[in-house]
Parts: structure tokens; C-alpha cells; sequence
């Protein structure tokens, strides 16, 4: 399997799904607003959850990669959907989808593949968004905030892996949710 070649493609990516000059007002990004309307999901936790399943740098920025894919512990990213799919479809036929992994939150498709029709539709931004957000749902409950649900939804098993994952998607959080402090001025 081939890596794909995200720096030619930052360009590509529209529909402010992935915009790569959204100012820090207009973030999460409005699929992130739509993958959640209705639940209890807040944006910025999708949105950060997203960064640290599938964050990839470009231009500079740390943004969610739609195209992204992990397979047997190695991640691949590509220019488009059509070339990951067929990576994935790949994947599928050399190792146990309990080992591969697809799209913006990195969705297990042995564990969850049951979310799909087919397994390319993992890659669909908004569908694996929609996906993301019911399982995270999953692992809220009263007794836990959004950064437990996020490990439990990384490792429901918890332990140490549970652990750095939550310490690392509290970073994201927290650099979406504090306020803007650029050009206030000090007295």
C-alpha cells in the first residue's frame, strides 16, 4: 500500500469541512456543527476528537484528515477519497478489519463496520462524522465528562493507552475552548 500525497492536495479540500484558513471564530468547522446538531456532542469535542484521530499537518495547521487510514498500526494518508478507498478495500483483503481503520475519527470497521453499507463510506466526511458522533454518545454517561468518553471511545478496555489518548485529546479541547486571548489588550 502506497502513501498518498497530502501536501498536493491541501487545495482540494472545500465546503469548510477542512478549510484551511477558517479563522479561530469559525471553528469547528461547520460539518462539525452539523455532525452533532440535535445530540449532545458538543462541536469542539468532535472537532477535537477528529484532530486526534486523524490530524495531519498542513500549510502549518494541524487539520482532520477525511482520507486518512490506519492499518495494522500504520497510517496512510491520501490526496483523495477514491485512492483511500481503494486502499481500503485493499487493507480488507490482507489483514482483519479489527485492524483497519477509516476516515476523520478513525472509525474501527471490525468493530464498527456494521455503521456502513459499504466500507468506503467510512471515508465520507460527513457520514463518518455522524458515525463518530453516535459512538461517542455511547461512552457519555452522567458519571463522565467528554474527555473520559473520548478514551473509552479510543479504548473502551481503558488502561494505559485510554490514558495518553485522553491526556492528548484534552490538549485539543483546550486549545479549541479557551478563549481568545489574541488582541486583548492588558491593563
Amino acid at each position: 500500500m502506497s502513501r498518498g500525497r497530502l501536501w498536493s492536495c491541501a487545495g482540494l479540500v472545500s465546503g469548510g469541512l477542512l478549510a484551511l484558513q477558517v479563522g479561530a471564530a469559525a471553528l469547528p468547522p461547520p460539518a462539525y456543527q452539523w455532525a452533532t446538531r440535535g445530540t449532545l456532542v458538543p462541536p469542539p469535542v468532535l472537532y477535537a476528537l477528529a484532530l486526534q484521530e486523524s490530524g495531519a499537518r498542513v500549510r502549518g495547521r494541524l487539520v482532520p484528515w477525511p482520507w486518512t487510514l490506519n492499518v495494522a498500526g500504520q497510517s496512510y494518508r491520501f490526496a483523495d477519497r477514491r485512492s483511500a478507498c481503494g486502499a481500503l478495500l485493499q487493507a480488507l483483503r490482507t489483514v482483519s478489519a479489527k485492524q483497519v481503520d477509516a476516515g476523520l475519527g478513525q472509525i474501527n470497521l471490525g468493530w464498527n463496520g456494521e455503521h456502513f453499507t459499504h466500507p468506503c463510506e467510512a471515508l465520507d466526511p460527513y457520514r463518518n462524522l455522524t458515525v463518530v458522533t453516535a459512538l461517542l454518545l455511547k461512552h457519555k454517561s452522567p458519571n463522565n465528562n467528554w474527555t473520559t468518553a473520548a478514551g473509552r471511545y479510543h479504548r473502551p478496555a481503558g488502561g494505559a493507552p485510554a490514558k495518553r489518548y485522553r491526556q492528548a485529546f484534552a490538549r485539543h479541547l483546550t486549545r479549541l475552548t479557551r478563549p481568545n486571548l489574541q488582541g486583548m489588550k492588558t491593563p
